[in-house]
């Protein structure tokens, strides 16, 4: 044995599983993300005991090892060792053609096996090993295996290059780390004081983190909550000993106004930073440089490579800390690699990471995903959480379109044209034994439409994994629809909803709709060491804790505003009706009240709407009534550049009235502070529509928290309407009006959901 290994066997403080230290300092060459089908995790499982079933008796399985390498403790399991003939087993899963393995991924693999001979070596004290990797394809069950004769010392010494390399990088994480908590053990909040109520909710996030407890902030807009809450969660970093933290939110301007809270305290200072590293996660469509080039080495000059550049341009991004969006792309572009997904790599390293729900809430969420990795400890923010019942909704939510297997089917290879067709036969029996309804809910996922689709599923799955050039867009589009729904159907409950709508002949569409998003959503704030969701509108409280599943030790706060009634002046008009019978009707009052408001007081009005098409009815009216007064109105799907324009006409000093929906881009998350708005007119109270979803959404709610026409109708509408008037007030100087058009504006059910500081005029 030699002196190298003969170390093997002492334990140290610091320790590090295999698969992660090859990950970090063993993959080399191009970046390569070309749709390549792979096995699930449970298919990957099943995959290795088919592999074990295999082999003899004599060969063990699940080998644990250890030892200490260059003073690290590395430790993982074996697959599969053979004594007698002295060989160990990486056991790896695979679809379709080896040949279409990335490189880089092979070398992982390969490192892997290494990594695990050296320690087995050291263990047994052997002098040689033949290492084997094992490619099991889990659609054929066929194995392919590629061996390797080793020494044990080249093995030793190779895991020791791989251990040096990665104690260098946890020395210096360490060293930050200890940095980065004794400078937020001190950190000061960066303005002279806080704003009226800031305080209070500062101090209620703080014990939140320190009680490792969720906290639901309801905090009125203007008093800036995004500092409010990100000032005491950072200084409770050192404390409790969190590792991240998340800040979560709905729309790109929130994480505009959360890096912005990070540089008032000195995350991105040129001279005496802040030791915080900050990441912007920004969507992979956005972040792409060349979106007009497949994601591998072969086409994209940022993907060339990218593994051999990689630790370079992680230790410069390391010095800098500040990773926005420019300046991530600043830095990709100056190593040659490709920004979004340095991103992705730079998310473990990350203090703060800034990005949308999504990216912890969702099925296989990034940040989630390193929590499940690593074990760190996370403390999560979330903005605008009125939202997050709609979004997570989406989240758990999955479609088929028939349209789209119809289409596929015209233009399929030979190959799959018998699964496809099945499964358009199922979708035709399906239609035959329904309803002949537009709309209809279905008592469960049909099981023969699914046992189809989940065959299509693995036949389109094995026909790419053979063909690597035969993978169009079209076919990929619907592989993940279907994998989607698959998903779905596998947790399908009470929490969700069968749907079948019919459009015409051959435009039938099959969805899984989330109801109640508490039961995906629950598991993920337990994951968390504390949690803080806040907004301007969260009463009732309990409709949150409902449906967003927070635990029951659950702290809710409502922060007293600072405004005063005399600031604002509501306007009740209980001689309008705004239901969908009366709107015809209701236009002459709305154009008339728009009209005399301006004309009182001149200044930038927002009018907001249900739909589109009442906008657009209002708009034509009041066009014809003023020609005079300036008017615009937003459109169906403008871009982001388009929103921007249109929030850039709020300028000081001229005049002028928005068109816009209700629940819509304008309508929350946006800041219009003095005369930039002065007004805002309501022309609804925010309700659903009164259709046959919703009737069965109201039922679902109902028999489960007994407030269904509440939690289904009545509170997602106000808290639009609150949201939208809420753009006028945005500081103690501000002054305005809000009117809110319709008569039911006047029950007390409704009027008791409006702010407390509102008096609205008898």
């Amino acid at each position: 044995m030699s002196e190298a290994v003969s170390g093997a066997g002492q334990q140290t403080g610091r320790r590090v599983a295999v698969r992660a230290l090859c990950e970090f300092t063993a993959r080399e060459g191009d970046l390569d993300h070309r749709f390549t089908p792979a096995p699930s995790a449970r298919e990957g499982i099943e995959g290795h005991a088919r592999v074990r079933s295999r082999r003899g008796d004599g060969v063990e399985a699940e080998v644990a090892l250890s030892a200490d390498v260059a003073g690290l403790t590395v430790s993982g399991r074996a697959d599969g060792v053979d004594p007698a003939a002295n060989r160990l087993e990486e056991v790896k899963t695979h679809r379709g053609s080896l040949e279409r393995m990335a490189a880089n991924q092979r070398a992982l693999h390969w490192a892997q096996a290494e990594a695990y001979g050296a320690l087995l070596c050291a263990e047994r004290g052997l002098e040689t090993i033949t290492l084997a990797l094992v490619y099991l394809d889990i659609a054929t069950g066929r194995e392919t295996v590629l061996t390797r004769e080793a020494s044990a010392d080249e093995l030793w010494t190779r895991l020791e290059a791989h251990a040096r390399a990665y104690t260098a990088w946890a020395d210096q994480e360490a060293e930050h780390r200890a940095a980065r908590d004794a400078a937020l053990g001190a950190l000061a909040f960066p303005h002279g004081d806080f704003r009226p109520g800031q305080r209070t909710l500062a101090e209620d996030a703080y014990r939140a983190a320190a009680t490792g407890r969720c906290l639901l902030a309801e905090a009125p807009t203007g008093i800036g909550k995004t500092l409010g809450t990100l000032y005491p969660l950072l200084a409770a970093m050192p404390r409790q000993g969190l590792d991240r933290l998340a800040f979560l939110t709905m729309k790109t301007p929130g994480r505009r106004l959360a890096l912005d809270a990070l540089r008032d305290l000195g995350a991105d200072r040129e001279a005496e930073r802040l030791p915080l590293r900050v990441l912007e996660l920004v969507a992979r469509d956005k972040a792409c440089e060349h979106p007009d080039r497949a994601c591998h080495g072969e086409s994209c000059p940022l993907a060339q490579g990218f593994f051999d550049r990689l630790p370079a341009a992680r230790r410069d991004a390391v010095s800098r800390g500040f990773w926005d969006r420019a300046s991530l792309r600043a830095l990709a572009l100056e190593h040659g690699v490709c920004p979004y997904y340095l991103g992705q790599e730079l998310a473990r390293w990350a203090d703060v990471l800034i990005g949308d729900v999504n990216h912890y809430f969702d099925d296989g969420a990034l940040i989630h995903g390193l929590m499940q990795a690593d074990g760190s400890r996370l403390g999560v923010l979330v903005d605008e959480a009125h939202n997050l019942v709609d979004r997570a909704r989406g989240m758990y939510s999955a479609a088929l379109d028939q349209r789209r297997l119809n289409r596929l089917r015209k233009d399929a290879p030979p190959a799959l044209s018998r699964p496809l067709s099945r499964l358009a036969r199922r979708w035709q029996e399906l239609l035959r034994e329904a309803e002949e309804r537009e709309w209809q809910a279905l008592d469960a996922v049909p099981g023969g439409l699914l046992g189809a689709l989940q065959q299509a599923v693995a036949a389109i799955t094995d026909y790419l994994g053979e063909h690597p050039a035969g993978g169009d867009v079209a076919l990929q589009e619907f592989l993940f629809e279907a994998l989607a729904f698959a998903r779905r159907a596998e947790t399908f409950g009470e929490h969700s909803l069968c749907e079948l709508e019919r459009h015409g002949r051959g435009r039938a569409r099959l969805a899984i709709r989330n109801l109640v998003p508490a039961d995906f959503l629950a598991p993920r704030f337990r994951a968390a060491r504390c949690a803080v969701l806040f907004s301007a509108t969260l009463s009732p409280p309990g409709y949150h804790r409902d449906l967003l599943g927070l635990p029951d030790d659950t702290v809710t706060r409502s922060v007293p505003a600072p405004f005063v009634a005399e600031q604002l002046e509501v306007r009740l008009r209980r001689d309008v009706s705004t239901r969908l019978r009366d709107r015809e009707a209701s236009l002459g009052p709305i154009v008339a009240e728009l009209a005399d408001q301006y004309r009182r007081r001149p200044g930038h009005y927002l009018a907001f709407f249900s739909s589109f098409a009442y906008l657009e009815a209002a708009l034509s009216r009041f066009r014809e009534a003023c020609p005079e007064i300036p008017v615009r109105a937003q459109r169906r799907g403008m871009t982001e550049e388009e929103r921007e324009a249109f929030l850039a006409g709020f300028v000081p000093g001229e005049t002028g009235i928005a068109f816009a929906v209700l629940g819509g881009a304008f309508a929350e998350g946006i800041d219009l502070p003095g005369e930039r708005l002065v007004g805002a007119v309501v022309a609804s109270l925010g309700l659903p529509p009164f259709d046959a979803y919703h009737a069965a959404l109201e039922a679902r709610l109902e028999e489960r928290f007994g407030r269904g026409f509440d939690y289904a109708y009545r509170v997602p509408g106000m808290i639009k309407v609150v949201q939208a008037a809420g753009r006028v007030i945005r500081g103690p100087e501000d002054r305005g009006v809000v009117v809110l058009m319709d008569d039911r504006f006047a029950r007390a059910e409704n009027r008791a959901l409006l702010p407390d500081w509102w008096c609205p005029a008898p």
